[in-house]
């Protein structure tokens, strides 16, 4: 999977307590996790694993979960996994995420794996996903930008997959997690709403 790093919502790396595996499939981006699992790996491990499955993955042509032998195969993974997150690429369509809200209300992770520097779509999915209550983790990974990192965690994202070559200016990334901090008429800027509509 490539060296990343995870850095929770204070810019802290925690890879080295970070147990989550992405579920091996051709599509697989680099970064999803910080290492992945095939699915018969997975089935002849004795202990119960943290497994992120690629949401796409799991739909039918409707967008909808699938049913028949998706269904059963998913079961299968919950079987043999202690929490589960998905995947999502940020180039899907929002409207799919509220339509499949109370089976990710269920999911402990939820990666958001933005494909392109230029797509901005991962801010809507993280606001996307507490405006229908979502409590669990959401991960930012891709191709995201150090300056958006302060806008993402306003945007309701607890953690981030950077690469290698991201980490390599430590001090540039604590400013970034660090850049919407400052106060704003004695309030803590991170605590004011994305868009006022004032």
């Amino acid at each position: 999977m490539g060296n990343h790093h995870v850095l929770n919502s204070a810019g802290a790396d925690i890879s080295q307590n970070d147990t989550w595996l992405a579920l091996h499939t051709h599509e697989l981006p680099d970064g999803i996790a910080l290492s992945h699992i095939t699915l018969l790996e997975l089935l002849h491990k004795q202990e119960k694993r943290e497994i992120v499955l690629p949401l796409t993955d799991l739909l039918d042509t409707e967008g909808q979960l699938a049913g028949g032998l998706l269904q059963e195969v998913r079961e299968l993974v919950s079987q043999h996994a202690s929490r589960m997150g998905v995947w999502v690429t940020s180039d899907s369509d929002t409207e799919a995420l509220v339509g499949l809200s109370e089976f990710l209300l269920q999911q402990d992770l939820i990666v958001i794996h933005v494909p392109a520097f230029t797509d901005g779509r991962g801010f809507s999915y993280a606001q996307t996903l507490r405006h229908i209550g979502y409590q669990g983790e959401i991960r930012m990974a891709g191709k995201f930008g150090r300056d958006q990192i302060a806008y993402l965690l306003r945007a309701g994202v607890d953690s981030f997959v950077l690469s290698e070559h991201d980490m390599q200016s430590i001090s540039d990334i604590t400013q970034a997690f660090n850049a919407l901090a400052s106060s704003y008429d004695g309030r803590d800027a991170a605590a004011l709403p994305m868009f006022s509509g004032a």
